[in-house]
Parts: structure tokens; C-alpha cells; sequence
């Protein structure tokens, strides 16, 4: 069967948001007196915020709340996000979601991060209208690497996961697209450090690897 859907993480693949979370996190860290390593840093690539501050509280024996911990971290992050001039799509997504639209592929966004940061990124950008669906995994029980959020976003696009592409950059994202028995494209980009990349179908660097084109060979 042709490919009918793309299921998009956005971190790390729509936009390059990960050294907006690193500067947020670790100003966090600064204000919880807290010494995070750069390998335990590592592990939060592609979990959503509140699994992330559920694990420190935990980590170090915080005496605040990790939903306090939470507002702190996005406080600093929309700055960050409102502020740093260096803040853009990935080179390349803007033209692979169109040539994907164009071609009637459904184009799902299934993201870690919360709605709120989801809708800020649709809005600054302008590409919620080539999106048939949006889901974060904030609101799900389980966050990545459980599968949840990419079956959940195949329903949404109505195709069977055989039919579908997942996009993704983090260990966690690919684990979970794996478990959903999604074929999976890994972007890797220079802010994902200390990835891997291992249960991927393929391993791309340039978004023009995955024109449609391109990636039909996967899907026959």
C-alpha cells in the first residue's frame, strides 16, 4: 500500500526547539539548585515536560511540587521561545509538508510537548492548515516511548499504521513509533546528541531524503 500518512513529532524535527528547552531547563535547574548531567539531560529528548519534572522531583528529592517545577520551566521557555533570534523551522520541513500536502498525504502532528507550545509553534509558523490533526502527548497517560501517541495519530489520520510514516528525531520518539509498529524515519539533526537511532527504518540528515518520491520504495 502507498504511504497515506505522516505522523510528525515536532521537537527536534519541525522546529529547532531543543536549545530552547536546554536553556529552560537548566535556568530551572539553576533556580532548584540542582546539578543535572549532560548524559541524565540526554534521557528527557522526546518526553513530554511533565514526565521529565515528575523524574527530577523524584531524582533529588524536591521539596516542590513537579507541576511547580513545570511552570517554572515554561515560563522560561516561551522567553526563550518569544526572544531568541536563532528560533526557525528546520531547513527543509516547510517544503517537505507542503510537497506531502500537495500530494494529499494526511499530515498528523503527535508531539511530546504540550498544546499550548504546539499552537505557539502553528501560529508563528503558519502551518496548522496543512495539519488534518494535532496531539500532545501531555494529555496521555503515557508519553514517549510508549507507543500511545503515534496509534492514537494513525486513528486520527483514519489509516492502518502499515500506511503510515512516523518522523522523528530522539531515542524515545523512535522506541515509541517502533512499539506502534510504524515505520520510521529519523531525522538527525546537530542538537540531537546522544541518540539512538538503532530501530529506525532509515536515518535521514536532509528532509529531501523523504519526498515522496524518495520513500515510495518503503511503501508497495
Amino acid at each position: 500500500m502507498p504511504l497515506k500518512a505522516v505522523l510528525f513529532d515536532m521537537d527536534g524535527v519541525i522546529v529547532d526547539t531543543e536549545p530552547l528547552h536546554r536553556k529552560a531547563f537548566y535556568k530551572t535547574f539553576e533556580d532548584l539548585n540542582i546539578i543535572v548531567s549532560d548524559e541524565y539531560y540526554a534521557t528527557f529528548t522526546g518526553a513530554s515536560t511533565k514526565k521529565v519534572t515528575n523524574s527530577l522531583k523524584e531524582k533529588y528529592k524536591l521539596d516542590i511540587s513537579a507541576e511547580d517545577i513545570t511552570n517554572i520551566k515554561r515560563r522560561y521557555f516561551k522567553h526563550f521561545f518569544d526572544t531568541d533570534p536563532n528560533f526557525n523551522l528546520h531547513i527543509g520541513v516547510r517544503e517537505l509538508i507542503e510537497t506531502y500536502y500537495r500530494n494529499n498525504i494526511k499530515l498528523v502532528l503527535a508531539s511530546s510537548a504540550s498544546m499550548n507550545t504546539i499552537n505557539w509553534v502553528f501560529d508563528k509558523f503558519n502551518i496548522g492548515k496543512y495539519f488534518m490533526g494535532k496531539i500532545s502527548g501531555a494529555d496521555l497517560e503515557e508519553s514517549k516511548p510508549n507507543p500511545e501517541i503515534f496509534i492514537k495519530a494513525a486513528e486520527i489520520a483514519g489509516e492502518a499504521p502499515k500506511n503510515c510514516m512516523v518522523i522523528e528525531d530522539s531515542t524515545n520518539g523512535i522506541l515509541a513509533a517502533n512499539r506502534a509498529g510504524i515505520f520510521c524515519a529519523a531525522y538527525k539533526n546537530e542538537h540531537s546528541l546522544m541518540q539512538n537511532y538503532q530501530l529506525a527504518n532509515i536515518l535521514v540528515d536532509d528532509f529531501s531524503e523523504l519526498e515522496p518520491e524518495k520513500i515510495s520504495i518503503f511503501f508497495k
